[in-house]
């Protein structure tokens, strides 16, 4: 009988204190403080030399999109217990980077880069203000207008993941 006991209150002591320290887990590696309940995303202004129209909707769409689909966060209007906000900094639709020995452009390089800042009410230590930048690389041969949009879509994954990755798995 008292070995019965014994079994039972470490079971008991064990289960108060695992439940002391939760945290969130998803399948993406997200660690996501207990406490949060809700998130939201501000809509991104599109601070580039180059505006191009529709990006800065099609970056907060996304990224909503994606949080909504890796976490177990509500999102709401105004401001959440995670909240992002930021702005798109960088648009280079043609940059050449590989030179050929006539001097002609064999692949360019498009660029977008984007500043965020991110706000955890319930845990600060997470906050955090930063830039973004991701790139593909096209031939030169390719009317950039024709593959705009794909390039466009591989570009903001990334950075979003990149975003995600950095306020939820905190790599």
């Amino acid at each position: 009988m008292s070995r019965l006991k014994a079994l039972m209150i470490i079971g008991i002591c064990g289960t108060i204190c695992s439940s002391c320290f939760k945290m969130n887990y998803s399948t993406t590696g997200a660690s996501i403080p207990v406490e949060a309940k809700t998130v939201s995303v501000q809509y991104f202004e599109n601070m580039a030399r180059i505006i191009e129209a529709g990006l800065n909707q099609q970056l907060t769409d996304e990224l909503k999109d994606y949080i909504q689909s890796n976490t177990n966060l509500t999102l709401v209007n105004g401001i959440g217990n995670c909240d992002f906000e930021g702005s798109i900094t960088t648009y280079e639709p043609s940059k050449p980077v590989a030179i050929t020995s006539d001097d002609q452009a064999a692949m360019n390089r498009f660029t977008i880069g984007i500043k965020i800042k991110f706000t955890c009410d319930v845990k600060p230590e997470l906050n955090f203000e930063t830039s973004f930048s991701r790139y593909e690389d096209y031939n030169s041969s390719n009317d950039f207008n024709q593959v705009k949009e794909d390039l466009t879509t591989i570009i903001l994954r990334r950075l979003i993941e990149d975003v995600f990755n950095r306020a939820f798995v905190n790599w």
